[in-house]
């Protein structure tokens, strides 16, 4: 038995633990009929209140380690602001975080402020909000933010009721089932692929956010911590952008995921170099998943300045990324060995 799939074992063993819903199997789309009459009329363009029980994923998978390393960075309070609060003002088109106390809280958004207000939103503002389609009857379907939602969705001040902002790419409310789902297969916003990158139906995507509704895909989870590295991410490049260099990786011959330890820090480290040197070495005009070339999925040469931010212990004052899932992987999930700092 390799190191990732004794890691996915524990992991599910260790969210059971905790008490997070693990989905018993493939389900079919929620309809959410109390919710949509609120969402029928949004049009394209709109910055939408919405609440988070109210999304529907169009994706089956989800990277865990991203997922861990936000809940990690939350629960560690080593940032002076608690990173969650940048995390809500970014995604609802409002930069960062102006103020926020010991009584703050992500479902009560008036406890913490925002360094753009409301209805002062600028285009650099509104590029990294997360993106949403209204369907049949008003359903909302989350195209971009399954990762930092999630993360909402499982902290201690989250949650379904929690209320976010999405930026809305279209309305298809008036297309019956088969025309909406073959629309968002056509605009590349929706994911039909499991874990292991084999394809799926729309019967199989989960009917609501949160870590135990999706299985994990490690090439996804590996993947996100390459960016900025070998890979840039903003509004002009294609939806679901990290799954497919998880594609590309997962079927590199010069790359095996089972080669590396991903439990500890020194042999992941090692892993997300060797992954960021293969996608900075390819040309902007290859094709990595599809039709999509590197240049559209926003291929970059290797920053090693980047790596090395990223190669931070937890025990230092500003710890990297990877440290950060460790510690959640290890000190909350309860993984041993815990991870201790002079």
């Amino acid at each position: 038995m390799n190191w990732t799939t004794t890691r996915n074992i524990v992991v599910l063993v260790s969210l059971l633990a905790l008490g997070s819903p693990v989905a018993a199997g493939p389900q079919g789309p929620n309809p959410h009929a109390s919710a949509t009459a609120l969402y029928l009329h949004a049009q394209a363009g709109d910055l939408l209140d919405v609440r988070i029980g109210d999304l529907l994923p169009t994706q089956a998978v989800l990277g865990y380690d991203e997922v861990f390393y936000k809940l990690g960075r939350y629960q560690a309070g080593k940032d002076a602001i608690n990173k969650r609060f940048d995390d809500w003002c970014e995604a609802s088109g409002l930069e960062k975080t102006a103020t926020a106390d010991a009584n703050s809280r992500l479902d009560e958004a008036s406890s913490f402020t925002c360094t753009v207000t409301m209805g002062n939103e600028t285009p650099a503002t509104i590029d990294p909000m997360k993106t949403a389609v209204i369907g049949h009857g008003g359903r909302i379907y989350l195209v971009d933010g399954h990762h930092t939602f999630t993360s909402f969705m499982e902290t201690s001040d989250g949650g379904p009721n929690t209320h976010v902002r999405v930026r809305i790419l279209g309305n298809l409310s008036q297309m019956g089932p088969e025309a909406f789902w073959q629309a968002m297969e056509e605009n590349g916003w929706v994911w039909l692929r499991d874990d292991n990158d084999q394809p799926i139906t729309v019967d199989q995507l989960p009917t609501s956010l949160g870590l135990g509704n999706f299985r994990n895909d490690e090439f996804r989870g590996l993947i996100y911590f390459t960016r900025d590295i070998a890979y840039k991410q903003n509004a002009q490049n294609a939806n679901y952008q990290e799954f497919h260099w998880g594609t590309w990786l997962r079927n590199n011959p010069d790359f095996n995921l089972a080669d590396y330890d991903l439990t500890d820090a020194t042999e992941y480290l090692r892993a997300v170099k060797k992954a960021a040197e293969l996608i900075s070495g390819v040309q902007d005009s290859d094709i990595v998943d599809g039709t999509l070339t590197a240049g559209q999925l926003g291929r970059m040469n290797f920053d090693n300045s980047e790596f090395t931010k990223l190669s931070k212990s937890y025990c230092n004052s500003k710890p990297g990324k990877v440290a950060y899932f460790l510690y959640y992987y290890h000190n909350i999930l309860g993984i041993p060995p815990a991870i201790t700092c002079p």
